[in-house]
């Protein structure tokens, strides 16, 4: 995105973070953020913690979310997806027996580790291999105890398939601007038909 921060870019005339917030806070009240300038989250009343290990990506983002979190198990969410379903965030909280490490998502080409709940004691794996220089976030699906969440229960959950949009480039942020005015025009028609048919 040229430098631009992700996490500030506006839909809908709300910026992403704005977005994701309201649908977390419908999920728990600890809600923190990984890296950046902490007065940038100040106003939204969110706590926000550096990078534990700096130039790590998006593994790195992972382990200083686990080393800062106050609860057992943490769910994580990259900062650039802006549909987040809360029902299939609360699906996975809600998932997950005490033996499993991670309940992940699965859509069908790949384990979606960016938004995925994690319990604590993933943070010794992940630093170790931090250490090792393997930084593939993806590759946790496979050294981890995972419950995974498959492409038919997150339909169940997410039927438009829009909670693993993501704003990584230009094109993609102007993808998620079309996706929102098509939904826009979709809520309009559905109220031009019930008026239709209440009239």
């Amino acid at each position: 995105m040229n430098g631009v921060d992700k996490a500030t870019l506006p839909l809908e005339g709300h910026p992403i973070i704005e977005r994701q917030v309201r649908a977390l806070r419908a999920i728990t009240d600890s809600i923190l953020v990984v890296g950046g300038d902490p007065e940038r989250f100040a106003r939204l009343g969110l706590r926000a913690v550096p990078d534990v290990i700096h130039g790590c990506g998006a593994l790195g983002g992972i382990y200083s979310a686990l080393v800062a979190a106050d609860r057992p198990r943490t769910l994580i969410v990259a900062c650039d997806m802006p549909f987040l379903s809360v029902r299939l965030l609360q699906h996975l909280v809600q998932a997950g027996s005490a033996d499993v490490d991670v309940v992940m998502p699965r859509t069908h080409d790949r384990f979606q580790p960016l938004c995925a709940v994690y319990a604590g004691r993933c943070a010794e794996t992940i630093r170790l291999r931090i250490e090792s220089g393997l930084l593939e976030a993806t590759a946790l699906a496979h050294c981890l105890r995972v419950e995974e969440i498959g492409p038919e229960t997150l339909a169940t959950y997410d039927p438009d398939g829009l909670m693993f949009v993501n704003v990584n480039t230009p094109h993609d942020y102007a993808r998620a601007k079309d996706l929102v005015d098509r939904m826009r025009g979709s809520r309009a028609a559905m109220g031009d038909r019930i008026t239709d048919a209440t009239s």
